[in-house]
């Protein structure tokens, strides 16, 4: 028996209860991980909710990203071993002292990393990864608006993309973490409760708007996202903290410029071993070289999981959030 965290009926942080549960010994292609910390990500809310089924049914595990040393493998596996030192993006279940995960999700955590930096990094920064080299490529002569840039996703992004040599407008909420952005690669940081972020944004750019528009925030920032952009922009629509963008009918896209959207989705960028491994690889290497600093805001005891997701959910929080067995 393991402790974790199980939802057995979706709703509020409230459903997040601390059980003892049954790990069978790893199958063929699975390693059992002993956690030593768990990422907290916005995904989970939306699993814990039931705005995303869990694709195993109730009750579940929830959690995705994690990072500990491998007690044991299953039959067939050998990309890593027992005593591996690991991080991981996977399919829901990290919420728990130990797991078995699919051996092909692992990547290896180099000692000149820390387990707390492996937990809040995998997720976050390989969506930062492909999001800025694969949805967009973004470089040089490149202005983007990323909101939430105080946020753990957002931090990661202000760092990547000066060091890509972008221009970089975010947007966050109040003067604390507009700060927090702009000393962490936003040459902008528009503060959303007090100004008009569509305006700030053609007054920054002098009427011509951004290349590419990052938006985790998802209904309160829609249509406004798609009126910062430029003829042939890209709207990046990767979260829905604020709730589902509402349907809309596509002809709005060209209306307001030819404009480009997509809704993109990490599971779907690392789906391909190679694919992980190109992706996991960069970002451990800008971690590893301090062009990438891992935020780290919060840590919480696993049993206190409930309240990580209210200080997620309520913007309580900056930078990364982490469980700890």
């Amino acid at each position: 028996m393991v402790k974790a965290i199980q939802v057995r009926e979706t709703g509020g942080p409230e459903m997040l209860v601390l059980a003892d549960v049954e790990l069978p010994p790893p199958g063929a292609g699975e390693a059992r991980v002993r956690h030593a910390a768990i990422g907290v990500n916005f995904i989970d809310c939306y699993f814990r909710s039931g705005l995303y089924p869990s694709p195993t049914g109730l009750p579940f595990i929830p959690g995705s990203e994690g990072a500990g040393v491998v007690e044991a493998v299953g039959p067939g596996v050998t990309l890593v071993k027992p005593g591996d030192r690991v991080a991981y993006v996977a399919s829901p279940g990290s919420y728990a002292a130990e797991r078995n995960v699919p051996a092909d999700r692992l990547i290896i955590l180099p000692e000149a990393i820390s387990f707390e930096t492996g937990a809040a990094m995998m997720l976050k920064g390989m969506t930062v990864q492909y999001l800025l080299n694969r949805t967009f490529k973004v470089g040089p002569g490149t202005t983007i608006l990323f909101h939430a840039a105080a946020g753990g996703v957002g931090l990661i992004a202000g760092a990547w993309a000066k060091a890509l040599g972008a221009t970089i407008i975010g947007t966050a909420g109040g003067p604390d973490k507009c700060a927090l952005a702009k000393s962490r690669g936003y040459d902008h940081v528009i503060d959303y409760r007090s100004e008009d972020f569509v305006a700030r944004v053609k007054d920054l750019t002098g009427g011509a708007g951004v290349d590419v528009v990052y938006d985790s925030i998802g209904k309160d920032t829609f249509p406004a996202s798609l009126d910062c952009l430029k003829p042939l922009g890209m709207w990046v629509t990767f979260g829905n903290a604020s709730g589902p963008v509402p349907p809309f009918s596509t002809q709005i896209l060209s209306q307001k410029g030819s404009l480009f959207a997509t809704r993109p989705t990490l599971f779907t960028y690392i789906a391909k071993r190679a694919d992980l491994e190109a992706t996991a690889g960069d970002l451990v290497a800008r971690v590893a070289d301090g062009t990438v600093p891992i935020e780290i805001s919060a840590r919480y005891p696993l049993e206190k999981a409930a309240d990580a997701h209210r200080d997620l959910e309520g913007r309580k929080t900056t930078g990364a959030v982490v469980l700890i067995p």
